[in-house]
């Protein structure tokens, strides 16, 4: 062949001896090939470089050879949510596909040219997702939609049993009144974590103390929301014997960090615990109990369930629970 000849499945199936129809079905891991020959045609393929082409494939299955991603518009400010997002993409890329990005602030007339949809924490309410989700369009959501609607797919993982794992910890190493900064229900993983909250505090008789901010809270609102709970049970014992608070537990992303020069400023020892980890919370000092929500791996999880949504290998309805952890660390270790 000319050196500057393209490289086609043609070139390949040339050069090793085979039909086109061999050597595709060979590159492809089907049809009745031998593994001699499969062999053959993959050595013959890396060494001339030949790449599939993507485009044409997708054109004979009658697919775009993208799907869309949506998710909330405080991506910039999140690193869970740009974690979440690698996550998606390096899973796309391994089925050949690509992904476009879909937010909030996106209105169109027309459905996105995708093949499926991947809904990152969907918030109810936003008008959308709302529309997203009655295109007809196979999807999976990273947490249930708290609205009508419910996608094809869903990857949840346990927030409430997390958050009770994370308040056991605080009451053995001596805070007996964790309060709560965490945002509205209109997330199912923050109404997960209300929910965790509300009902320990019910089992251990504790008066909850909380702070509710928007889902996209910034620094300011999160420092007045732990202002407030400093100032509702942070100056001695409250009035009626209450005890006031000595743990504070941060649920948006980002929310522990910024509190915790508030909260050194008050001159009390308060522990401080993270429902999301980041790398702020582990390199903060003191480092930051935090919640490990593993969002690369719970992005490449929606995107796996979508494309077996699209192959017909995972059936609707199909849900799957993706692991989290609690990590440890000195923010809330026990007083001396």
């Amino acid at each position: 062949m000319h050196a500057d000849e393209p490289v086609t499945i043609l070139t390949v199936a040339r050069e090793a001896g085979v039909s086109k129809t061999t050597a595709s079905d060979a590159l492809r891991g089907s049809g009745r090939v031998s593994e001699r020959t499969r062999e053959t045609v993959v050595a013959v393929a890396e060494r001339l470089g030949y790449v599939p082409n993507g485009s044409a494939r997708h054109l004979r299955k009658a697919s775009t050879g993208t799907i869309g991603l949506h998710v909330p518009e405080v991506l910039t400010r999140s690193s869970y949510y740009m974690s979440f997002v690698f996550g998606v993409v390096e899973q796309a890329a391994r089925h050949d596909y690509d992904v476009t990005l879909i937010t909030s602030g996106q209105r169109r007339a027309r459905p996105p040219r995708v093949d499926g949809l991947v809904l990152g924490d969907p918030l109810g309410g936003d008008p959308v997702v709302e529309s997203l989700m009655a295109t007809g369009l196979p999807t999976v959501s990273c947490e249930r939609f708290p609205g009508s609607r419910q996608a094809d797919g869903v990857v949840w993982s346990e927030h409430a049993l997390m958050l009770t794992r994370l308040l056991d910890h605080l009451l053995a190493s001596g805070a007996a009144r964790p309060g709560l900064i965490v945002a509205g229900d209109e997330s199912d993983w923050a109404a997960s974590v209300h929910r965790g909250y509300q009902e320990w505090c019910a089992e251990h008789g504790v008066v909850p103390l909380v702070r509710r901010v928007s889902f996209d809270a910034t620094g300011d609102e999160v420092r007045a929301a732990a202002r407030a709970l400093l100032g509702t049970a942070g100056g001695g014992a409250a009035s009626g014997g209450e005890v006031p608070m000595d743990a504070l537990v941060c649920a948006p992303a980002g929310a522990a960090t910024e509190v915790a020069p508030l909260l050194r400023e008050a001159g009390r020892r308060v522990r401080l615990a993270s429902c999301v980890d980041s790398a702020a919370t582990r390199q903060a000092d003191p480092p930051i109990t935090a919640i490990d929500l593993r969002p690369r791996e719970a992005g490449a999880s929606c995107a796996e369930l979508l494309f077996e949504l699209l192959s017909g290998t995972a059936q609707p309805g199909t849900e799957r629970v993706h692991p989290i952890a609690l990590q440890i660390r000195a923010s809330t270790a026990p007083r001396p």
